[in-house]
């Protein structure tokens, strides 16, 4: 009687373990599973909370870009960096709309300057040749030579307008003769201008 209670005792027992040795090992299946989900659902936690901020630099800023210019960046680096050394700020849409009025302004007026220098341009070329006389020498030799200061004064003398000796190419002049300088008026705009040399 003794050995089949101890056999039944024996049988509960391994019985119990082997139950309670499926439960360990379901729960911790279950755990791992719970486990990698959430790992995945942080680590997509984590790829969302990296943000960053639209803003434009109110001066250059080494290794990031030049003043006026729309970027983005980490809103931690706009927040401890740029923010409070007074480098950049947010872009708003009416800062947009005051950046593109700003933009259309410098447009207008880098196209009016450009018509100055092109009707410039047209009323030198228009004149005809400007005249130079220098004192003759053997042949077609003149003394001393005709130089960019010369254009501007006889410019000045002819048709009554200022020309800064730094825009003007004029070609080694010693001799008499037909020459073309150019003046650089504008980037875009150069004018030829035709240069007759006589001797006294």
């Amino acid at each position: 009687m003794a050995s089949t209670a101890s056999a039944t005792l024996s049988w509960v027992s391994s019985s119990w373990l082997n139950n309670n040795h499926f439960l360990t090992k379901t729960m911790n299946s279950e755990a791992t599973k719970f486990t990698e989900k959430t790992l995945f659902l942080t680590v997509v936690a984590q790829k969302k909370a990296k943000k960053t901020r639209k803003i434009i630099l109110k001066e250059d800023v080494q290794e990031l870009g030049k003043k006026g210019q729309l970027m983005d960046v980490k809103a931690g680096f706009y927040r401890n960096y740029l923010l409070p050394l007074g480098k950049a700020q947010i872009v708003t849409p009416s800062l947009l709309k005051e950046m593109k009025m700003e933009e259309e302004r410098i447009e207008a007026e880098k196209n009016r300057v450009r018509e100055e220098a092109q009707q410039l341009a047209l009323i030198f070329e228009t004149v005809g040749a400007f005249k130079v006389k220098r004192k003759g020498g053997k042949g077609k030799q003149i003394f001393g030579s005709v130089t960019a200061q010369d254009l501007v004064d006889i410019i000045k003398a002819q048709i009554q307008r200022d020309v800064d000796k730094r825009i003007v190419s004029i070609p080694e002049i010693r001799e008499t003769g037909e020459y073309v300088a150019e003046l650089k008026l504008h980037p875009e705009v150069t004018a030829r201008i035709r240069l007759v040399v006589s001797a006294n």
